[in-house]
This record gives structure tokens, C-alpha cells and sequence, in this order.
């Protein structure tokens, strides 16, 4: 038995099923209502739209958009592009694993914090930039990182 309520993207499934070419659009809603892509959800959409969950998958890793893990309640996308790396974010990096016992792609153990390094969020002229949720926080330090996720961990309490 599941786990996850696959009632709850009916409604996405009704709308966008039978519509060539709305793949994307599927899987973009069905994470907005789980948080990321549930293996039950792929395989209820493959049944719903008749793609086979191969070809799914292929669309979902494609796009680094799309995850297939639940994340934290801040999902913190630190940018690695040129400007960037350039600009010492390997530093803000370690800053972040120090300060949260994380690597790319792991959540911590409360649930509040999950870390992805994306190849660019197309902020060069904030570098080394990142975001975390919809907010996007520039001109970093080690300091100021350490500050930010302070501020968000009292801020969830």
C-alpha cells in the first residue's frame, strides 16, 4: 500500500492526461503538491498518460528542476557557474556543509535544510549567489552564509 495520496493529482491528471506534449506541465504540478516526484505518482502518471515511466524519468533528470526525494522545508540551491566559482563558492560550500552536516543532494536530519548545487540560477553579477526557496541571497561570504541559515533555523522554532 502507498504511502503517498494519489487522489491528490487527479485533478492534474484530468486536466493534462490526454493533452499532447504536457508532460512537463504533469510532473511540475504533481511536485507542487508532493514536494518532489514519488515513484508512485511517476508510475500513476505513466498509467494515466500512457508514457512509459523510462521516458518520465528521462524528462525528470533531465531537468534539474525536478526532484525525486522528499527536501527540507529550505531547500537551499547554491549557484556553481563561472561567476560564481570564480567568486569563492566552493567556499560558500563548505560553509554550508560545515554548518549543516550536509553534502549536495542530502537533507539534514530535522528536516529543515536540503542542499543541491546547480550548474547557474542566472544571478552572475550577485556571485557567489544562491537561493533558498523563492529568496535569493548575493555577494557572500562564509559570515553572511553562516548568518543566513542562523536566521532560518530561529525562524523555524
Amino acid at each position: 500500500m502507498s504511502s503517498v495520496n494519489l487522489e491528490l493529482i487527479d485533478g492534474v491528471l484530468e486536466k493534462y492526461a490526454s493533452v499532447p506534449g504536457s508532460l512537463i506541465t504533469i510532473l511540475q504540478q504533481t511536485q507542487d503538491i508532493y514536494g518532489y516526484l514519488p515513484k508512485e505518482a511517476i508510475e500513476k502518471i505513466s498509467e494515466s498518460t500512457g508514457i512509459a515511466t523510462s521516458e518520465i524519468m528521462g524528462v525528470g533528470t533531465f531537468y534539474t528542476q525536478f526532484r525525486f526525494q522528499p527536501v527540507g522545508k529550505y531547500l537551499i540551491m547554491l549557484c556553481q557557474g563561472t561567476a560564481c566559482h570564480v567568486n569563492s563558492s566552493e567556499l560558500i560550500l563548505q560553509t554550508i556543509k560545515d554548518e549543516l552536516h550536509i553534502d549536495d543532494g542530502e537533507t539534514t536530519e530535522d528536516g529543515l535544510f536540503s542542499l543541491k548545487c546547480v550548474a547557474c540560477l542566472g544571478c552572475c553579477s550577485l556571485s557567489p549567489v544562491m537561493m533558498i526557496n523563492d529568496n535569493t541571497y548575493g555577494s557572500l561570504t562564509p559570515d553572511k552564509t553562516k548568518k543566513i541559515l542562523k536566521e532560518l533555523r530561529e525562524a523555524a522554532q
